[in-house]
Order: C-alpha cells, then structure tokens, then sequence
C-alpha cells in the first residue's frame, strides 16, 4: 500500500506555533492535503501528546505516528518516530533530570548529546534520526562534519534533508550511502500552504503507526517531494542582515562578514552539500519530486498579496472540490483537466512537472521565489 506522510509538524508548545495547530484541526488539513500518514509533533510533551489519544483512531482514516523533535546540548536537532504514545512516556522518564522543559516546550533542550539521545530513542524502541540535518542553524552539518561526529556508535534510522535541500545533496556523501532520506513539512501552521508543504511516498504493509516505522526502518520509500530547494531560505551562501549572496570563495575572503553592512555571512546548503562529499560518487535515491503548494502557485499567478484573500482561498476550494486533494492537483490530475478550471495555474503546474519554472534562489534567512 502506498501512503502519502508528513512525519515532522510542531505543536502551540512550540515557538512561533499557531494556536490552530490542534488535532481535529490538522486532520482536517491531512484530507484537504491528500496526506493519509501524519506525526503528531511534540510527542515529548506531555499534554499535547495526551491530547491526541482521543484521535489516534479516527474517521478520516488518518494513520497518526507518534513524533516529537529534540535540541541537544550542541543545539542539534533531532526527529524521533514511535509506534506507540507510551514510548514517549518511557523516553521523558529516561530523559528526567537532563532537562528542566518537558512541561513548557514542545521541542525540548536536553543537556545530552546526539550519540545519548539516539541510545536512549532505541532503549524505548523508537526511530531517530536528525531534523533538516543541512540547515546552518540548529542541525547536525551546521555543526558536525559527519554522522559519526554527531551520533557516536550509534545509528541513525534516517535523516529529514530540510526545505533547503533535496536527496541530490545528500546522495554523494559516503555517511549517508544507506541512510533513508526523509522529507517533512516542519510546520508550524495547519493550513495547506505549510502542512505536507514536504511529503513522503512509503510502501506500507499495514496502515499503522507500526506500519509506518517498520517502511522508514526499510527505507521503503517510493518517494521524497518537496521544494526546490532554492526556494529554501538558507539554499545559497548569503548575508543574513541584507541577503546578499557570495560565492563561497567571496565569503571566506571577506572573512563572513557582508562588505555592505556587516553582517553576517552564512555557508548555503548547496555550498555545505558539496564540501561533504569531498568529491564521492552519487548513489541511487528514489525520485524526488519537486513541488510547490497549490495555494502559493494561485497567488502568484493571481497576483495577490496573500494566498489568504478572498479570491484565492475560493478559488483553492474550487480545485479542492473538484479534485478531491491538493497533491492530486499537484501530481496526479491530468493538466487539461486543471485548464478548465484555471488556465494560469495550469501552466504553473505544467512548468513545475516539467521543471522549467524559473528560480531566484534564496540564502541568509530569506526564502526563495519562483516564476514563470
């Protein structure tokens, strides 16, 4: 059975959470998305978690795997995936005493590093791995140079690439020759533009949360969808006062310091993707498709300040309507059949299956744009 999931999402625990992040709420969006496999976020808090136990059965047929997202005492990031609700319950109870936020945060700061954080996951069963493992803050090659240097001897069950990145950035580090890639939306937002925003295909054998880890653990997936990753706002090498780009080699010599302001330079995804793999050979990974939230691609082409107007969401709901789900406008519906309802939005579609949308790369903090 293929599945369409989106394994990292974030609670009101969290900094920067809209308050409508609650559970009927994001199953609501995993319909109107086309996402059947959702992680719960925040798993190691305890209310939130206690609070999605009324919906781990529910009527949209939703499959809920239990996940939450760690900082560690380097401040690297780190999902964990569960079967079970009681895992996380045993994961706080071993954590206890390396951290004064389990009540307060939804991603905790643990005063452990990632070799005893993974151990520990494992202890109790769970899956682990690291969060947007390429962005320059708060992630493990912002930080550490390999996968051992991070996690020690212990394994990693795989790795969440980010919205700055995609599995081509990752397929020549010789690290990760056999670590499965997952891409995640990392929301902190339940509407369509932000939920499943990243998304993965896995060939499950059974539609639970069990069924779910044992294909991560496999590495049975068909399929990784997500930005282009120029899009992402750390994609390039860039100032992160003004956004200015450099080459790397105009960045280390001004010392990463911006000549304009003086702000700081940081190292771009693509740039770190390539000094980690010191000049390997790429492996096989399953297709990435790359994708862009229908509700971004109304409001460019309708030219709007938001894809919150009036005139937007109407329209969203017309494709919704008439489809059923936006990853089936996105990747499935025949672009004729889009064209009767929207001519524009057919041709963006059309341009972003066939990639020849047009890319301003983004870099310092600053997302990226597309046109067309």
């Amino acid at each position: 059975m293929l599945v369409t999931a989106d394994l990292h999402i974030h609670s009101p625990y969290s900094i920067a959470v809209s308050r409508f992040m609650q559970p009927a709420q994001l199953i609501r969006g995993c319909v109107t998305k086309g996402i059947r496999v959702l992680g719960t976020g925040d798993a190691l808090q305890p209310d939130w978690l206690a609070g999605w136990k009324p919906f781990l059965e529910n009527d949209a047929g939703i499959v809920i795997v239990p996940q939450g997202e760690i900082e560690d005492k380097n401040r690297v990031h780190h999902v964990i995936l569960a079967e079970d609700p009681a895992q996380f319950d045993q994961l706080r109870d071993l954590l206890q005493g390396t951290c004064k936020s389990f009540v307060t945060a939804g991603r905790p700061h643990v005063y452990l590093g990632g070799e005893e954080i993974a151990n520990a996951a494992h202890d109790v069963g769970a899956l682990v791995g690291p969060a947007h493992a390429f962005t320059p803050w708060t992630a493990m090659y912002a930080y550490f140079d390999s996968v051992p240097a991070c996690y020690g001897s212990a394994k990693i069950d795989f790795l969440e690439l980010g919205l700055s990145a995609d599995s081509s950035y990752g397929a020549a580090i010789p690290d990760l020759y056999d670590v499965p890639f997952l891409t995640n939306s990392d929301a902190h937002s339940p509407y369509p533009d932000k939920l499943g925003r990243e998304f993965n295909r896995l060939r499950i054998d059974q539609p639970t949360a069990k069924g779910v880890l044992a294909a991560v653990r496999a590495g049975a997936i068909e399929m990784n969808a997500g930005f282009f990753p120029e899009e992402g706002k750390y994609n390039r090498t860039a100032c992160t006062r003004c956004y200015e780009q450099y080459s790397l080699e105009d960045a280390i010599r001004h010392q990463w310091r911006c000549p304009a302001d003086g702000g700081i330079i940081k190292k771009g995804v693509a740039d770190r993707a390539k000094e980690l793999a010191h000049g390997s050979g790429a492996r096989p990974r399953p297709p990435y498709l790359r994708v862009i939230p229908l509700a971004q691609i109304i409001q460019t082409m309708e030219n709007t300040s938001s894809p919150n107007t009036k005139k937007c969401k109407t329209l969203y709901a017309k494709f919704i309507d008439t489809f059923g789900n936006e990853i089936a406008v996105l990747i499935d519906v025949p672009v004729a059949d889009i064209r009767k309802i929207h001519p524009k939005v057919a041709d963006a579609i059309e341009a972003l299956r066939n990639e020849t949308v047009v890319l301003h790369p983004g870099g310092g903090g600053k997302y990226g744009t597309f046109s067309l």
